[in-house]
């Protein structure tokens, strides 16, 4: 079965999108049949993943999801069928040549614990014969990429991060040569809930500015669906299922392996589909770190708000205090752990963060963690209303 899709993602309105640099992938007839095996592990999967677009692979457990990944990278050789890169074939190139041009990512971010941060991030880069200078620079600009500030990250070790820490520390070392084509194998399957969510937005923000070709498996539907331009759903032996967009799915599933595997409640899961960017947000007062205490809390209480936005240097928002919080002459940076959202997250992660927070708002950012506003309770449960009196029509 050959499945080819180039519909283009769309952008969000008021979104330039970003040039393309990933590329394109074109799996034919691809086979793995493992010695003393009856029954191929692989068999004859034809698929076709645009360039610059994330697909999610994802299937029971066994039905080959991870062989599959890891034929494009030949972890594991095909015994069958090719594969082609922006239009070569895989088996032209030698293993190290091939995996120097493909970013690899998987559960833990997978981190050297004897090595610092950034030479982590600069293995690849030295092997393709950098100079020093050029990857000092590239380590600092992918560790502000990824949301760690370079000044407090690059000297620290495995053991002293996070595990959300160092699965962006996976990420930025991912993308570290600038490849066309990044690999995920489950790579946000060993943190917390609210960590993951905080990492899958954190990736949604970074394919808007790199537009890479990512092939990402997971086991989680909800995963597919936020993150996927398109979502490949596999039975036992790679066969393909569906493979299509996940609107296309949820709305209208090929069979009823696919209706099953995707679950009850799909029309509830289509709210996984609405971004938190079609909602009004609103633009509470805001603060910068070194303000003056007393003028922030007349704007605040002239704008009728009873808390403030803190913001750093760069316009990204640091956390959001009670007025009666802020103490002393200056606004300084609070200390508790601001939990944002990528404005292209779902509004199902919305109201989880909402759970979270006393102020029944969740703080919005853009490209970079750039403050955009704050989403709140009332926004969201109205514009599930406006939702639901479409569907009856």
């Amino acid at each position: 079965m050959t499945t080819d899709l180039n519909k283009a993602t769309e952008p969000v309105a008021g979104e330039s999108p970003a040039e393309i640099s990933g590329a394109e992938i074109v799996l034919d007839d691809v086979v793995k049949k493992y010695p003393g095996q009856k029954v191929p592990a692989v068999n004859s999967l034809s698929l076709t993943i645009p360039a610059g677009e994330i697909v999610m692979f994802i299937g029971p457990s066994g039905c080959g999801k991870t062989t599959s990944l890891k034929m494009i990278n030949r972890l594991i050789e095909p015994t069958s069928g090719t594969i082609k890169i922006d239009g070569q074939d895989i088996k032209g190139q030698s293993e190290n040549e091939l995996r120097r041009k493909i970013g690899y990512v998987i559960q833990g971010g997978s981190l050297f614990p004897h090595m610092t941060v950034a030479k982590n991030i600069a293995i690849v880069p030295k092997m393709l014969g950098w100079d020093a200078d050029r990857i000092d620079q590239r380590i600092d600009d992918l560790l502000d990429l990824v949301s760690l500030d370079p000044g407090k990250y690059r000297d620290r070790y495995p053991r002293e991060l996070s595990g959300g820490q160092q699965q962006r520390v996976g990420v930025a070392r991912g993308l570290a040569a600038d490849p066309p084509v990044i690999l995920m194998d489950e790579p946000f399957g060993a943190v917390d809930p609210i960590t993951r969510q905080r990492l899958q937005d954190e990736m949604l923000s970074i394919q808007r500015e790199l537009r890479k070709t990512i092939v990402c498996v997971t086991h989680d539907i909800d995963e597919a669906i936020k993150l996927g331009d398109r979502i490949l759903i596999l039975k036992e032996g790679a066969h393909v299922a569906q493979y299509d967009t996940p609107e296309a799915i949820l709305g209208a599933p090929a069979d009823e392996f696919v209706e099953d595997f995707v679950g009850a409640g799909s029309s509830l899961k289509q709210l996984s589909l609405v971004r938190v960017a079609e909602v009004e947000l609103r633009k509470p007062t805001t603060a910068k770190v070194g303000d003056s205490v007393a003028e922030v809390k007349q704007r605040a209480e002239s704008n009728g708000d009873r808390s403030v936005i803190v913001l750093d240097d760069r316009g990204r928002p640091v956390g959001w205090p009670w007025l009666r919080q802020l103490k002393g002459d200056r606004v300084v940076e609070p200390t508790e752990d601001l939990v944002n959202l990528d404005h292209r997250a779902t509004l199902n992660d919305a109201l989880d963060t909402m759970l979270s927070s006393s102020h029944g708002g969740a703080v919005v950012t853009g490209d970079r963690d750039q403050y955009l506003g704050v989403v709140f309770f009332e926004a969201v449960t109205e514009h599930i209303r406006l939702l639901e009196e479409q569907a009856r029509g």
